[in-house]
């Protein structure tokens, strides 16, 4: 089932207390309050932003596909979607989404499963796995590679074929699509901006993003 919600806010850019733009290929770390508004702006469209959450309180309690889409039954995130955690924790609601959807099932990419799809050359590429551990190493956190749950990938299209396969298609965000996310309970957000060159979600094309915060 597809979910195609569109919201758009009423939060203007003026108002944010924060207000940064992440190359692609580069890594971001940061711990939401409770009440704040978190926004991903995909600035020049198909931009695949992949994102982990945490419990800023607890980070062993981390961001859960199986129990965000068990509780949704959907999919796809959009408008309306309660971000949970491995506890049953909700840590984040999307409350405006000009996008429509976004991909929970298609993880992030590695050096290992970028020769597993692609080929055996694109083993020393940039890739999200690598840019996630160099956040957590340099906040000092502690993590190791068992701690990189599956993933959030805003933007990314991943269409599920009718055997039950995966499919990394053409985008179906453009320019300036965003979603914005409110945090229920403090959340550290994780994001590796996707440097990927080998399938078309970012038409082979890697770009920045934004990224927005307001106070409750």
């Amino acid at each position: 089932m597809a979910v195609l919600n569109y919201v758009e806010s009423e939060r203007t850019v003026e108002d944010a207390i924060y207000n940064k733009t992440l190359l692609a290929g580069d890594g971001w770390l940061h711990t939401l309050e409770p009440g704040q508004v978190f926004r991903i702006v995909d600035l020049a469209g198909n931009q695949a932003a992949d994102t982990l959450f945490y419990s800023g309180d607890d980070p062993a309690d981390h961001y859960s596909a199986v129990n965000t889409i068990g509780r949704q039954q959907n999919i796809y995130l959009s408008t309306g979607s309660v971000l949970v955690s491995e506890s049953g924790k909700e840590l984040v609601k999307i409350i405006a989404d000009t996008c429509g959807r976004h991909d929970t099932i298609g993880g992030s990419c590695s050096a290992q499963s970028n020769t597993v799809r692609y080929s055996h050359d694109t083993l020393p590429m940039h890739n999200c796995r690598d840019t996630y551990m160099l956040q957590l190493a340099k906040h000092g956190v502690g993590f190791t590679k068992r701690d990189l749950a599956p993933n959030v990938n805003f933007f990314m299209n991943v269409p599920v074929t009718p055997d039950g396969g995966l499919k990394f298609d053409d985008g179906v965000s453009a320019p300036g699509k965003y979603v914005e996310m409110q945090a229920i309970s403090r959340t550290t957000v994780l994001i590796s901006n996707c440097p990927q060159l080998n399938n078309p979600c970012n038409a082979y094309n890697p770009t920045p993003i934004q990224l927005l915060i307001w106070d409750k």
